[in-house]
């Protein structure tokens, strides 16, 4: 029995050669439509540009497949499909994530300074809350985006995962849960973290140590991403004093021509980072009450790809 004769339940006529074609068009016109709106789910699941797109190709793949009469709704077929997909590239990843080099921190995005309008979007794909969203499970990772940040109901998220509405909103419960007690605290606009941002660019410029530890929050946390290809921390460094220190002797050595960029990293203010005139990483931040909170630094060049150029995301 043929994919279409299942999903109705009756023997499927074969399209002619003009219906195939009209098919195709129609399934080409709702994925270019819809296609911001499933990299941005496919990104959010995974922290990763790079398997988002990989995602997106398998999701065209198989819609390009489907006889476009039997699909009632083109938006939500699609996030389902892509759900899947992701879902099923999420569990691979945390198998490959047992055995990275050091931290592991999101893949970066150059974003339009639009995005930062949508309060929502811009905080949903901020570095600091896609690692709140690494300490979900899979499956709680997908229900906690499909929902609160996408807003789908109950019943489209249960299709698109595999569960009874029931147990989506038990998992949607648990996953707010999770992600409330981790989250950064309150909405910080742009404009602070610019200010913020200016004011620890010209401390390390300068190695001036006084003026980086009046910047840092005392809690402040700095993560880097090397991948084993870089020189990067192996583990987080936490601290206002052993940040600055590490900073202030780090940031100028002898010999290197270090130089950064404000640019637009996931929707909030960073900093692009060039050695001797070559990306040589990003630098995106947490601001906390005007300190800076988070410093999430990321050199792994596997990871870079995505800050050459703007990626568009979207809800």
């Amino acid at each position: 029995m043929s994919e279409r004769s299942e999903r109705t339940g009756g023997t499927a006529e074969p399209l002619d050669h003009a219906g195939r074609v009209d098919s195709v068009d129609s399934a080409t016109e709702a994925f270019v439509a819809h296609r911001n709106l499933l990299f941005t789910v496919a990104y959010e699941m995974l922290g990763s540009a790079t398997d988002a797109e990989d995602v997106l190709q398998e999701t065209w793949l198989r819609w390009v497949g489907v006889d476009q009469a039997t699909v009632r709704e083109q938006r939500a077929y699609l996030v389902r499909i892509v759900t899947r997909q992701a879902l099923d590239r999420l569990r691979a990843l945390g198998r490959r994530k047992e055995s990275y080099v050091g931290p592991w921190l999101p893949e970066p995005l150059l974003t339009a300074p639009d995005v930062a309008e949508d309060v929502e979007l811009a905080d949903s794909v901020s570095m600091a809350m896609l690692l709140v969203l690494e300490t979900l499970q899979p499956t709680e990772r997908a229900v906690f985006v499909l929902r609160e940040v996408f807003d789908l109901d109950y019943d489209e998220i249960a299709e698109a995962v595999d569960k009874t509405p029931a147990a989506v909103r038990q998992l949607a419960y648990r996953a707010r849960a999770h992600v409330a007690a981790r989250r950064p605290r309150g909405t910080v606009s742009p404009a602070e973290t610019r200010a913020a941002l200016h004011a620890f660019q010209r401390a390390v410029q300068t190695g001036d140590l006084q003026s980086l530890l009046d910047i840092l929050a005392p809690d402040v946390v700095a993560l880097s991403d090397g991948g084993g290809v870089k020189h990067a921390l192996l583990r987080p460094v936490v601290g206002a004093e052993k940040v600055a220190r590490l900073l202030a002797s780090g940031w100028n050595k002898h010999g290197v021509k270090r130089s950064v960029e404000p640019i637009q990293v996931n929707g909030s203010p960073g900093l692009l980072v060039r050695l001797n005139g070559e990306i040589d990483g990003v630098l995106a931040v947490r601001v906390d009450n005007g300190y800076i909170a988070g410093l999430y630094h990321v050199r792994n060049p596997e990871k870079l790809s995505h800050v050459e150029q703007q990626t568009e995301v979207s809800r």
